[in-house]
């Protein structure tokens, strides 16, 4: 009978040692969601600083994923970057617009979106982020401010006409406000990019949310956020074990002694 009980704490022991060096690993390799770029149709391949950045674009000018030229082209309305026209259903009020243009800096500039990085095989990109939190105040305020603008759809990622080169409503979807496609600042914030954000319950300066809007010359409150959840990703790691590896090995020796 002590000998069969030995025999499973060996292997139990085993077990935990393996699952341990497992998480380790995993952890080592999670040290590459911080300071990162995706890999997508137009980020640079490792963040730095670009002096030059184009007007909303450039509180990342410090550190960026994104060119000169590509926060300029994010400032167009229909730009060589994914030729996507924000005028498909008459002209969008410039107060949304901005939105719009902040959204694109923050995914083609933040070096501070690792901890959403998701792989994906799409033939325009291999990663995408997925789930961003959000702070709820910039939701607020981008569906507020978009809501006397007019679009013809509720997911943008997908489902356009595309013959003539840019993106137009598809047949039979009628153009209406904002409000009747996006009832709610969530619905605008989760579904629109098909769930690249997810509204957060938490405020600016929580460290707890990304912030789509931030003053340079406070720091970029990203990089707390993104510290914040690649450590809860991590865990607690491979000490989680030792508690228990402790007591097994304890028990282990009782029988052997």
């Amino acid at each position: 009978m002590a000998q069969r009980m030995t025999t499973q704490l060996l292997l139990l022991l085993l077990w935990v040692a393996v699952v341990g060096e497992a998480q380790t690993r995993t952890a080592r390799a999670r040290t590459e969601l911080l300071n990162v770029c995706m890999n997508a149709k137009h980020h640079k391949e490792k963040p730095g600083p670009e002096d030059k950045l184009h007007e909303q674009c450039r509180p990342w000018k410090k550190n960026a994923c994104c060119s000169t030229n590509t926060s300029q082209e994010a400032h167009k309305d229909v730009s060589y970057l994914y030729r996507f026209n924000w005028n498909h259903c008459g002209e969008m009020a410039p107060a949304c617009k901005r939105h719009f243009i902040q959204d694109t800096c923050l995914y083609e500039c933040s070096p501070n979106l690792g901890p959403w990085i998701q792989q994906v095989d799409q033939s325009w990109r291999k990663e995408r982020v997925l789930n961003v939190p959000l702070c709820k105040e910039d939701c607020e305020q981008w569906w507020e401010d978009c809501r006397t603008s007019y679009t013809c759809k509720s997911n943008w990622h997908k489902g356009w006409n595309w013959t003539s080169g840019f993106n137009k409503c598809p047949v039979g979807a009628a153009c209406q406000p904002f409000h009747f496609y996006f009832p709610t600042p969530t619905v605008l914030c989760n579904e629109i990019w098909t769930y690249s954000y997810k509204v957060s319950n938490y405020s600016r300066g929580s460290g707890r949310c990304i912030q789509m809007w931030f003053d340079p010359a406070q720091g970029n409150p990203n990089e707390e956020v993104a510290r914040f959840y690649a450590a809860a990703m991590s865990g607690a790691g491979p000490w989680a074990a030792w508690p228990l590896l402790l007591s097994l090995a304890l028990t282990l020796l009782w029988l052997l002694s």
